[in-house]
């Protein structure tokens, strides 16, 4: 069983798979934050458990400063 502070990272052959829901554009993955980032849309869709939710309305807004890093 996980506990918060636990992360599960995703299969890599997934991560190579997925493309942003909005735009279509590949992702990048963030493992301090364990997200799929998504410069196109400036969206960060989070990843539970090991699976990414990929749903426009779970993803968060990157900021300016995250998308210049």
């Amino acid at each position: 069983m996980n506990t918060a502070q636990e992360t599960v990272r995703p299969d890599p052959k997934l991560l190579e798979l997925l493309v942003c829901p909005k735009t279509r554009t590949p992702l990048e993955y963030d493992p301090q934050r364990n997200e799929l980032i998504s410069r196109a849309a400036k969206l960060a869709y989070p990843i539970v458990d090991g699976i990414p939710i990929m749903l426009v309305e779970e993803a968060r807004e990157l900021s300016k400063e995250e998308l210049r890093a």
